[in-house]
């Protein structure tokens, strides 16, 4: 599910989970765990996938058979999962090895310095367009880290970019050829691992504690119970299963 490597003090979480790595249950619950152990054993974490797909976000096909109850146990967990991420007091680099979709995209942003693969990998977030709201601690990271410019227009039209196209739109830091991907970011992450621990951990905090107090906030608003409703409906389900439809058609 995970591939966990400890080397000099740099973690390297390596997706794989599936093809895809999509989201689920379990694959959150063993990321809350790595996060919460890492904190005291490692300088600094890279968070990786597996063949040509970083993550292809939400597994949506295990939340249409789960049902409603299912939902209700996966989104709370979703949302713990990003602020942990988001949070992260270490220095955290992401290396998109491929399409990073939706939940995907936001792992991605959630990192101090993002690096994509080039090539025909994708990334975006196209929950709209799949037909579910955002909750409010994905909603909040791709707000932090989307340039303003072009916030509203990748939301909205769910669109999803090529790598030349991610570097232009500001999602990610550096394009990086997919074999020299992993020597790039554990050269990164020693980069950042030498600078001071406690100044690093200070100024990440205060780098990130608008959007964090944002997201504590907006989880106790009406609308962060109306998307996790709208998400449990029988009519959301259904959505789900056309957007899969039509995807597997192309």
């Amino acid at each position: 599910m995970i591939e966990r490597t400890l080397e000099d003090g740099i973690l390297t979480l390596r997706l794989a989970h599936g093809k895809a790595s999509a989201m689920d249950i379990e694959l959150l619950q063993a990321l809350v765990a790595e996060l919460h152990a890492a904190t005291d054993g490692c300088r600094a974490v890279i968070l990786t996938g597996t063949g040509s797909i970083f993550s292809a976000g939400v597994d949506l096909i295990r939340l249409t058979e789960g049902g409603a109850t299912y939902v209700q146990r996966f989104l709370p967990l979703l949302t713990e999962f990003v602020e942990a991420l988001f949070a992260f007091p270490r220095p955290l680099v992401a290396a998109a090895n491929g399409h990073a979709i939706a939940g995907g995209c936001v792992m991605v942003l959630a990192a101090d310095y993002r690096l994509f693969a080039t090539g025909s990998g994708r990334i975006g977030v196209p929950e709209l367009l799949v037909g579910v709201p955002f909750p409010a601690a994905p909603l909040e990271v791709v707000r932090f880290a989307v340039p303003p410019n072009r916030l509203q227009s990748l939301i909205y039209t769910g669109r999803t970019l090529l790598p030349d196209e991610a570097l232009a739109w500001g999602l990610v830091d550096e394009l990086v050829a997919p074999d020299g991907l992993a020597a790039r970011a554990r050269e990164v992450a020693r980069q950042l691992a030498a600078l001071p621990e406690a100044p690093f951990r200070l100024t990440k905090k205060a780098l990130r504690k608008d959007a964090l107090r944002r997201i504590a906030e907006l989880r106790r608003e009406p609308e962060e119970a109306e998307a996790l409703r709208i998400w449990s409906e029988p009519d959301t389900r259904q959505r789900i299963r056309d957007y899969l439809s039509r995807t597997l058609r192309k």
